[in-house]
């Protein structure tokens, strides 16, 4: 992702929707930033699962400090005890899902550096084998670390509830709704779901 791609998809998206025209005026450049380190990505997407950006900021800097100065690798997940991610704030569940993960790229089961061909359903379904990983974080891991411009994460509530807001939906749009609303902003999807975002509150994954 480039400001070139960023500036080609504002273009795009503000002549096919009159909402998302007058929500980019407003909100202006989009700022999106990806995560170049796959299996640090994925970490952060597990560990924002179901919780606010916030709370998952302050989770993944304590996870962060409790690995040590090497970083969030396979090795430094599988050398630190459970206790130990457990204190820094990690529920059992996301634990496991973080220490499979480890596991399963330390012993090259899940290739990360081998996903740049693949298509975006060829990478969710690689994904959806390691435990805790479903759809809604293998989308992030599209957007946020492989640069894909065209997710849409139907059953993310940010997007959803964005869309409510935008449009003055009564009630979030189910998920075939959302698919055709969506439709107009190909192949930019991604970029449209960061502006709905944005419109309401922070990012998922952002600093």
């Amino acid at each position: 992702m480039t400001n070139a791609h960023f500036e080609k998809a504002r273009r795009h998206l503000s002549r096919r929707d009159a909402v998302l025209k007058k929500l980019i005026a407003t909100i202006g450049p989009c700022t999106l930033r990806y995560e170049p380190d796959r299996f640090v990505s994925l970490v952060r997407a597990i560990i924002a699962q179901q919780i606010s950006t916030k709370a998952a900021r302050s989770i993944r800097l304590k996870v962060e400090a409790a690995v040590g100065s090497k970083g969030l690798t396979p090795k430094t997940i599988l050398s630190t005890s459970t206790e130990v991610l457990r204190g820094a704030g990690l529920s059992t569940a996301k634990e496991r899902s973080i220490r499979d993960l480890a596991e399963k790229v330390h012993n090259k089961v899940v290739p990360l550096d081998a996903l740049d061909d693949w298509s975006d359903e060829e990478v969710i379904e690689h994904l959806l084998p390691i435990r805790g990983i479903g759809r809604w974080t293998a989308e992030m891991f599209l957007i946020f670390s492989l640069g894909r411009l065209d997710v849409l994460p139907v059953h993310d509530l940010g997007l959803r509830v964005g869309v409510q807001r935008q449009y003055g939906h009564a009630e979030q749009l189910p998920k075939d709704k959302l698919i055709e609303l969506a439709e107009p902003w190909r192949p930019y999807r991604s970029i449209a779901t960061w502006y709905f975002w944005r419109s309401f509150g922070a990012v998922p994954q952002s600093e």
